[in-house]
């Protein structure tokens, strides 16, 4: 195992973490259907971009993930839950698990677990 050391660790991580989003029964329906096919490769490396900030402090991530989450939401009839969060913290732990370790690891599940819990309690919000 090694650590996370590089813009192309991230990427490794993020491109394995959402081909099992992509799989999973509970996750993949959503992304599968807001994410068309040919976009995914940009997807992807604007969510490198979002990790590498997040991890390293630097990149070019300028989105806003909020208020894309708040449209899914909308678009499910509010029906993005808990367990959505939930489930997608699980499998980025597994992922980060199955390919580095060391302290970056920590943080990017500190990271994920902040970002899940922020990013829900805004969709909650965004209901009322």
């Amino acid at each position: 195992m090694k650590q996370i050391e590089s813009r192309e660790d991230i990427s490794l991580l993020v491109n394995a973490f959402y081909n099992r989003i992509r799989k999973d029964e509970l996750l993949g329906p959503i992304f599968n259907h807001h994410i068309e096919e040919e976009r995914w490769p940009g997807h992807l490396e604007m969510l490198t971009d979002f990790w590498e900030m997040n991890l390293f402090g630097t990149g070019n991530f300028t989105g806003r993930p909020g208020m894309k989450h708040i449209m899914v939401d909308r678009s499910l009839n509010n029906g993005v839950t808990e367990d959505h969060f939930r489930q997608w913290v699980g499998l980025w732990f597994e992922t980060l698990d199955s390919l580095f370790e060391g302290s970056l690891v920590e943080h990017a599940k500190n990271r994920a677990i902040q970002m899940a819990y922020g990013q829900f309690n805004m969709i909650v919000k965004s209901r009322v």
